[in-house]
């Protein structure tokens, strides 16, 4: 079942920590940057489960990452959670850069279970090259 979310992106302190430590292509830096905060709810009526990977798609673009429960206390269903980065990034129109930064805070997207691995940030590169 397709889970439609809007995303919200934010920046994390623990994802600039392990860029800068241990670059992009490291683990940690994929473990917090490739993963998508869920409602507890919203998962549960969808079918994913916490850690299971899923796949985020819309008219831009498509990626494979990792669901988690969401933190926040108060349900929230509909909106989903994601660290900016280029997997988030990939959902975002082009042109957003011109308009406001407000274009990354609200990123509409279907969200279903996948059994394929969370993409790598060699692919997304490769996309935005092509």
């Amino acid at each position: 079942m397709d889970l439609e979310v809007t995303i919200i992106t934010y920046r994390e302190i623990f994802q600039y920590e392990a860029e800068k430590k241990k670059g992009r292509s490291s683990e940690d830096y994929k473990k917090l940057s490739a993963s998508v905060a869920l409602d507890k709810e919203d998962m549960a009526n969808a079918g994913i489960k916490a850690g299971q990977n899923v796949s985020m798609s819309n008219d831009v673009g498509q990626i494979v990452v990792t669901a988690r429960r969401s933190e926040e206390d108060e349900p929230h269903p509909g909106i989903a959670f994601m660290v900016t980065s280029p997997w988030s990034n990939q959902l975002v129109r082009e042109d957003v850069c011109n308009i406001s930064i407000h274009g990354y805070k609200r990123v509409s997207a279907k969200a279903s279970p996948s059994t394929e691995t969370a993409t790598d940030i060699s692919d997304l590169f490769k996309r935005i090259t092509a």
